[in-house]
């Protein structure tokens, strides 16, 4: 970005959709999800565990969207939208998503998985902000053994170094799954990352289980990035929406 360009700041969000269901999936709340995600008046939003078809449920449920569940997030807010299928069983799939309010220019869904049932992704979108900028952004969500999350931290700074220009605005944000706080020191040092809640509070923000946060499994993850500040959500009705509570910032590039 030239010196005389303007700063552009913009809000993200990220969540665990939890496939729209409450925590041991005792409810569907997409619906109320949705209003949650409206309310951020994020720009751009990073979502996990988000469904893109399920017959039994769409069946099972009178009030299952037409459309995808990321789709139905998006609805008339978020115009572009890309989609990383992860995992895919018998009535359907789910991944990772991500919202835009910039045009997407291009994406790829690099597969992170490692072995055993676990389907993992790296969505790795281009977005077109204001004076033809490109803006970056990686949605993820590693594995839950700790020996995988290594390795996908690894691809993560691989796909970095091969695919993200060293002057380029990087944000990465999703469910880490991290829960020994190992991640920030391989992004660090791997692609020169730095967490949002950590830079500004010197640690990161709890997240899991959502009613009573004890780990720190969410992050947001910068780099070229001016300024960047958390945003401070409240606990409900997010609490209530999902087994992960959200995180979100302003970034200034």
């Amino acid at each position: 970005m030239s010196e005389t360009t303007q700063p552009l700041t913009i809000r993200i969000l990220t969540v665990n959709t939890h496939k729209g269901f409450t925590f041991f999936n005792r409810r569907f709340i997409l619906h109320e999800l949705r209003d949650a995600v409206r309310n951020v008046s994020a720009d751009v939003v990073f979502l996990q565990e988000v469904l893109g078809t399920h017959d039994k449920h769409s069946n099972r449920y009178t009030n299952w969207p037409e459309v995808s569940q990321y789709e139905f997030l998006a609805d008339t807010i978020w115009t572009d939208f890309a989609y990383g299928r992860n995992a895919v069983y018998p009535a359907g799939h789910h991944g990772n998503a991500l919202l835009s309010k910039f045009p997407i220019l291009r994406y790829e869904n690099r597969d992170a998985s490692i072995s055993g049932p676990e389907r993992r992704g790296l969505l790795h979108c281009v977005l077109k902000g204001p004076n033809d900028i490109e803006i970056h952004a990686i949605c993820v969500h590693l594995g839950l053994q700790e020996g995988h999350r290594r390795q996908q931290l690894e691809m993560l700074c691989e796909l970095i170094r091969a695919e993200v220009p060293d002057n380029a605005p990087l944000i990465i944000a999703g469910d880490f799954n991290d829960w020994r706080m190992r991640a920030g020191q391989i992004l660090k040092q791997g692609a020169g990352l730095e967490e949002v809640f950590v830079e500004a509070h010197g640690r990161e923000r709890k997240t899991f289980p959502a009613r009573f946060p004890l780990l720190a499994l969410d992050r947001i993850y910068v780099r070229n990035v001016r300024i960047h500040q958390p945003i401070k959500l409240s606990m409900r009705p997010w609490s209530h929406l999902s087994d992960h509570a959200p995180l979100a910032a302003e970034l200034t590039l």
